[in-house]
């Protein structure tokens, strides 16, 4: 095991759409609309989203979810031939995007092992002598290949990885911290957790809450500006990482951070762990794509919805024994309209929370839990 602190994993910050205090609208204003990728990093807007070639939208799952939260800072896509992904951006050259002002082009593509393909890399030198930075969530460093540090070097150009930063974490320390946090906890891996959160913290925002959605992946990185991708830091550091993602805050202030996994899932549940120990959640929401039976890659059977909230709460009790469930939100993509309603309502009742699909229904009922739990 180790102690004191780790130096890795991503931090970023910058401001998110929508009301901000005047502390960070100052800052970015400072900044002049950057997005900011740990000390002295600026990655500005607008963005080129480069896909490549990838098999299939869920391969650009990244750059999808730029665009649907985010579109605002999406200037155009950029595809390679045999590309089986549309971001519904206009498709524009390098030397087209860079005549309309893109600042940055935005390794949107996320595949097995975060590497990236050979035959891409003519695109990013090209872009780069177009005068633009490149930004990449891939694991692969951008500076590992030469003829892009090279590129980057000779046209003065910045390379930011959203994995890797000279951030340091501590170990966690489990002290109750002031404000209240909201944590996305799940049934499985990609069930929908940060697209929950996201619309959390806008649901929470309109009803004139104080809340802030925190990523912990590089997608919720891109999509937020600020975040720590937790699967590149160390496990003795997850927990320390997400205090430092949520620090103390004002008492009515509310953290909604973005979960990882899942506790049953016996690929990432230490990750998992580690988040909701660091997180400390006043509340959680759990998160469920009812058309599986078998977790994402693995062979072990999905665990019931009851079951996530009982584990969960067992827990989360070492650092909030105060954690309880405020909702579940359900991934209906594979239902009818009215099949979807149907199991809203029967779940909800069957847990006696709200049950929602926050893509076609939203979470005004979660939310409005929320403020009946915690008013």
């Amino acid at each position: 095991m180790s102690s004191g602190s780790q130096k890795f994993g991503p931090m970023v910050g910058v401001r998110n759409a929508g009301p901000r205090s005047r502390r960070r609208d100052a800052l970015f204003r400072r900044t002049g609309g950057a997005t900011l990728f740990g000390p002295a990093m600026h990655i500005h807007p607008p963005y080129l989203l480069f896909i490549g070639d990838v098999p299939d939208p869920l391969a650009a799952k990244t750059a999808f979810g730029i665009v649907d939260w985010r579109r605002e800072w999406c200037l155009a896509q950029l595809r390679l031939p045999g590309c089986q992904a549309d971001l519904g951006l206009p498709d524009r050259t390098i030397a087209e995007a860079a005549a309309a002002g893109a600042k940055t082009l935005v390794i949107g593509a996320a595949n097995a092992g975060g590497v990236l393909p050979p035959h891409w890399v003519a695109t990013i030198v090209e872009a780069l002598d177009a005068g633009m930075d490149i930004a990449s969530g891939l694991h692969v460093r951008l500076d590992s290949v030469p003829e892009i540090r090279e590129a980057a070097a000779r046209r003065g150009r910045q390379l930011f990885d959203v994995r890797h930063s000279t951030q340091r974490f501590a170990t966690g320390k489990g002290t109750k911290r002031a404000g209240r946090r909201l944590l996305t906890v799940g049934t499985d891996c990609s069930v929908g957790k940060k697209y929950t959160a996201l619309a959390l913290e806008r649901e929470m925002r309109a009803q004139g809450l104080d809340a802030d959605f925190k990523a912990t992946g590089q997608t919720g990185v891109f999509i937020s500006g600020r975040g720590v991708a937790i699967d590149a830091v160390v496990a003795d550091f997850i927990s320390g990482a997400v205090e430092w993602l949520s620090p103390e805050a004002a008492p009515a202030h509310w953290d909604v951070i973005e979960g990882q996994g899942s506790l049953f899932h016996p690929s990432f549940a230490g990750v998992t762990l580690g988040l909701l120990h660091g997180a400390q959640p006043d509340a959680f929401v759990v998160c469920h794509e009812p058309t599986r039976t078998t977790m994402r890659g693995v062979k072990h059977p999905l665990p019931s919805i009851q079951a996530v909230i009982d584990l969960t709460v067992a827990c989360g009790r070492l650092t909030n024994p105060a954690i309880r469930p405020v909702g579940i939100a359900i991934n209906t993509q594979a239902l009818t309209q009215d099949a979807a309603r149907a199991l809203c309502a029967e779940v909800g009742e069957a847990h006696g929370l709200p049950a929602t699909d926050p893509v076609r229904f939203g979470v005004r009922a979660i939310v409005e839990r929320v403020r009946a739990e915690f008013s």
